[in-house]
């Protein structure tokens, strides 16, 4: 037993649950935290330039590792309103992360002091826990208990408030003896996986709904094997995009309104039968629940109970850790297998098989300006197998869910439902943060880009290197895109006459992100023209790895391109020409702008 500032604690008890690396802002009311980081120097920090940014940073860090939970600081007041929409974020997508404010002095807590404001009464609907920590021999308990909750069930952030008088009072505490608590999963017994596999036995037409569940259990593997034994197609969804490859032979395409596949909404309204795990039924996964329960049987296996049967009440529904689930589920499989027990759906795969071939969207296009799906073809060729893409909301991120390809769990990155402009960047800083091997990409439209810019001299700063691939329209595309149904285009446009761009043919488009990152100690690339994509992708990896900081790759498109989207599964506006090479797929879809 050692007497120390609570703070010092503090700082002893992150380490002992893996924290190594931290990203926030200080601030008078969090000093005493940092000066313990500092005195300690066990785990690095990163400083942000926005608060929210060091909560995408946080959120980034937790999504690139297994294990992982970023932690982001801030001080009193609107640090800790800034990191709100970092919480909201991680909190829709299961993602643990630890955000710790500093507060005024307790006596002062409730008296309207400057920058005091009940932080934790804000977060409780965005964490799984949010706490005003009231007396300072409970810091190190409170941040035990956070963990704890942070890895069980499914999990989610947490924020903790530290008084400032708190954080310097002196406590005895005995860091030698302190151990994590073991987090508590629950799992699926070996009986209800006999009767999902009983049910599965009965279709004809089966298929896997894989979700973020499986990535966040780290069972992409096990997910993998269950269906190759099986022999059933997989649709994973958006945060599940990864834990197939994209191209095996069971990866039947994704399903939605927007980043989906023509051949996964296809698959899926043919099926009978639909086995979801660690998935949440996302509206823009299903479109109306009548629309995509119609003519199927459903399991859903969850980690968290109140999910089954929020949506819609499945057939059969079972609480389970994603991981566990599949474990149990491919050894049933494995002896009903050798037993001669399961179906033969080898027939219904050579079906998907033939749809993934023919219903191909075309991605071939040589216009000047350059449309996106020409970009996202030569980043398919350019960038690889290995890759990890990194993108949150807009046009850039659907059409790159329609058009790129993901091959590991992990390697697609993107916030599935809060999707808040601006996400993306400090995301990808995070990753870099907790990955320094791996080749990283990011995807924004000028919009997302521009939301957050300034994190880019984070990257600088702190030697970040990523490609960031910027696609420039100069407008709020999927917002433009969605006014068309009130046959406006109103205050969407980011156009204008930059008179400091004179003589530059993209004057017209308003921000020179260009000069912009270059401002902030990156590197950057302006691409107008097919001929340069591949000396452009070229020369961003050979600045990333020469100089060791973000290189962004802008790429000059047509203002308009819409992209294939719709209210139903079965009612997706297709804009463009269908890929030259379908043989068994109409040729053409009218354009409808």
């Amino acid at each position: 037993m050692a007497r120390m500032r609570a703070v010092d604690a503090a700082v002893l008890v992150l380490e002992k649950e893996g924290i190594h690396c931290a990203f926030g802002v200080p601030g008078a009311a969090i000093n005493p935290l940092y000066s313990a980081l500092k005195a300690r120097g066990s785990i690095r920090h990163v400083l942000a330039r926005h608060v929210e940014g060091a909560s995408h940073m946080a959120e980034g860090f937790t999504r690139a590792k297994a294990g992982n939970i970023g932690v982001c600081i801030g001080t009193s007041g609107p640090a800790g309103t800034d990191m709100i929409t970092g919480l909201y974020s991680a909190s829709a997508d299961s993602i643990p992360i630890l955000c710790i404010t500093g507060q005024a002095p307790r006596a002062r807590f409730t008296k309207e002091d400057f920058q005091a404001v009940d932080i934790a009464a804000i977060a409780a609907p965005v964490t799984k826990w949010a706490v005003t920590v009231m007396e300072p021999y409970l810091v190190p308990m409170t941040l035990q208990k956070a963990f704890f909750l942070m890895r069980s069930g499914r999990p989610g952030p947490v924020l903790v408030d530290l008084p400032l008088d708190v954080q310097l009072a002196e406590i005895e505490f005995d860091i030698d003896t302190y151990e994590p608590m073991t987090p508590h999963k629950p799992a699926i017994t070996r009986a209800q996986a006999e009767k999902a596999l009983s049910m599965l036995n009965e279709a004809e037409r089966p298929l896997i709904v894989a979700g973020g569940g499986i990535i966040n259990a780290d069972a992409s593997d096990l997910l993998v094997e269950f269906a190759e034994i099986t022999g059933v197609p997989v649709i994973p969804t958006l945060m599940g995009w990864g834990s197939i490859p994209d191209d095996h032979r069971l990866m039947a395409g994704m399903c939605g309104l927007q980043t989906s596949h023509r051949y996964g909404n296809a698959t899926l309204l043919a099926s009978d039968f639909v086995m979801g795990i660690g998935n949440r039924w996302a509206n823009r996964h299903t479109g109306s629940v009548d629309k995509y329960t119609q003519g199927r049987k459903f399991i859903h296996i969850d980690i968290e109970p109140t999910q089954i049967g929020r949506v819609f009440a499945p057939d059969h529904g079972i609480v389970s850790d994603a991981g566990a689930a599949l474990k149990m589920l491919l050894d049933v499989a494995t002896e009903w297998r050798a037993a001669g027990k399961l179906r033969d759906w080898s027939t219904w795969v050579r079906e998907c098989q033939k749809r993934k071939k023919a219903m191909q969207r075309k991605t071939h296009f040589d216009q000047v300006p350059l449309k996106p799906q020409r970009v996202y073809e030569e980043m398919n060729k350019a960038f690889g197998r290995d890759t990890c893409y990194v993108s949150t909301i807009g046009l850039s991120q659907i059409a790159g869910a329609q058009f790129l390809h993901v091959y590991k769990p992990r390697n697609w990155i993107n916030c599935g439902q809060a999707g808040p402009l601006g996400w993306t960047l400090p995301a990808a800083l995070g990753v870099r943060a907790a990955d320094p091997e791996r080749r990283i990409v990011a995807l924004s439209g000028d919009y997302d880009f521009q939301f957050m810019i300034e994190e880019l001299a984070v990257g600088s700063q702190h030697k970040l290197p990523y490609i960031h691939v910027v696609v420039n329209n100069a407008y709020l595309g999927l917002i433009r895109q969605a006014q068309r149904g009130f046959t406006m285009d109103y205050e969407v446009s980011l156009a204008f006459e930059n008179i400091n761009r004179s003589g530059d043919a993209e004057a017209g488009y308003g921000v020179d992100h260009v000069a912009v990152a270059e401002a902030m100690g990156c590197k950057a690339i302006r691409v107008r023209r097919p001929e340069e994509f591949e000396k452009a992708f070229a020369e961003a990896e050979r600045l990333m790895k020469e100089h060791q900081v973000p290189v962004v790759l802008e790429f000059i498109l047509e203002r308009v391109t819409n992209i294939s989207m719709g209210t139903e599964i079965d009612g997706i506006l297709e804009f463009e020409e269908l890929a030259q090479t379908n043989e068994d797929a109409p040729t053409a879809i009218a354009l409808l702008d």
